[in-house]
């Protein structure tokens, strides 16, 4: 049994370095390479593609390869659905049998639940921090919408400008943005759909802002420029109460993991008295009315040091 553990292991291994993060690229420049004389596929990239087009069809015939991609999207993961599947498929596996060869199924389980759930929080973490970078960045980039129509570009072409000059993520979304207005989106479409892919409301009020400005005309630089204003202001009233509420966050942080932390003491210490509590109905009861104490402490803790303005 162990054995056979240990090369599964080392396949789920190989699956995910090899498979997963294959190389599409060689050494040398696509346009010095020879045409008839491609990069010979190996077994396990023909494999990999496979279950990667395989997983494709299964996605859009249920409809959640949308989804799943503009989850990726939002996040700023390169990659295509299957291929995120098949690197959390393969991450669980691995965790599964490491937890198997630590502490036997039980702990396999454990950890294979840790592998989708800690892949979702991780998107959830990229996710919001590329909002709050495009959100800090939304200064610096009304500047340079204006320093471009100033200069005597059109819209398009300074939001073009915008999406050279500026960056990551600012860069991808106004290159976005002037892509499908290529392609024959309307220019306020592209916006005020960025602004919701987004989550700003201060970026709609710019996309309202240019949506007014083509209709009725004006200095467009000159509203920018007060929009930024604006913007300036609602930041530092943002960092002021993001630095006031700190303490009581980090409060938070603490009083909802000490319990563990006991926990996780006292079973090293002293397991014979954790153990009480798993011994006998009263224990689980106990248990019971200390879970749901701790969730609405913490709801009520996420209450007081959440704002919204």
């Amino acid at each position: 049994m162990l054995a056979a553990a240990l090369v599964l292991l080392y396949l789920a291994a190989v699956i995910v370095v090899f498979g997963v993060f294959r190389s599409s690229t060689g050494r040398l420049p696509s346009d010095r390479r020879r045409p008839v004389e491609g990069n010979p596929a190996t077994g396990l990239s023909r494999v990999t593609g496979a279950i990667a087009d395989a997983l494709s069809s299964i996605l859009a015939r249920h409809g959640w390869s949308q989804p799943l991609a503009a989850a990726l999207e939002r996040a700023g993961v390169k990659v295509a659905p299957a291929e995120f599947l098949i690197l959390v498929s393969s991450g669980t596996l691995i965790a599964l049998l490491f937890g198997f060869l630590l502490g036997g199924i039980g702990v396999g389980l454990v950890f294979a639940i840790a592998g989708p759930v800690g892949a979702k929080m991780l998107l959830g973490m990229r996710e919001s921090r590329r909002r709050r970078a495009f959100a800090n960045q939304l200064d610096d980039t009304l500047q340079l919408l204006a320093g471009g129509l100033r200069a005597g570009h059109s819209l398009l072409r300074a939001i073009d400008a915008v999406s050279r000059e500026a960056e990551s993520p600012t860069d991808e979304e106004f290159a976005r943005i002037v892509n499908e207005t290529r392609l024959g989106r309307d220019l306020n479409d592209s916006l005020e759909q960025s602004a919701e892919r987004m989550r700003s409301e201060d970026f709609s009020w710019v996309a309202q802002a240019i949506g007014i400005h083509r209709e009725v005309g004006g200095d467009l630089a000159g509203v920018l420029d007060e929009v930024g204003h604006t913007i300036r202001e609602r930041n530092q009233i943002r960092r002021q109460v993001a630095a006031l509420s700190a303490e009581g966050k980090m409060s938070a942080y603490i009083l909802l993991a000490l319990p563990f932390v006991v926990i996780a003491i006292l079973m090293i210490t002293s397991p014979a008295y954790i153990l009480k509590f798993v011994q006998s109905p009263l224990g689980f009861v106990m248990m019971g009315a200390a879970a749901v104490m701790l969730i609405v402490g913490g709801l009520w803790m996420k209450k007081i040091v959440s704002f919204k303005f």
